[in-house]
């Protein structure tokens, strides 16, 4: 139990340098398994322009679909309600 200590730093450097290894590894593992889906997500990513809210976006397209929904029954007669008679 006394050894503990004389045995230096040598084995806590092979050690870290094991973890380290192992985490590179697992690291390269993960890229080469999953490279095809990181791809698409990094183009994803660069297409994106952080200035720009889809949510916001979205919601403004649809009003703006229901509007021109509205326009045209106006513009057809056909707005609901009672049909003119003539």
């Amino acid at each position: 139990m006394g050894n503990r200590g004389t045995r230096g730093d040598g084995s806590s450097l092979k050690r870290a340098l094991l973890v380290t290894g192992g985490l590179a590894l697992a690291w390269l593992t993960v890229e080469t398994a999953f490279k095809p889906f990181l791809d698409r997500l990094r183009a994803s990513i660069s297409r994106s322009d952080p200035a720009r809210d889809p949510d916001e976006d979205d919601n403004d397209v649809e009003v703006e679909w229901e509007k021109g929904e509205t326009a045209a029954e106006e513009k057809d007669g056909k707005a609901g309600g009672i049909p003119p008679s003539d």
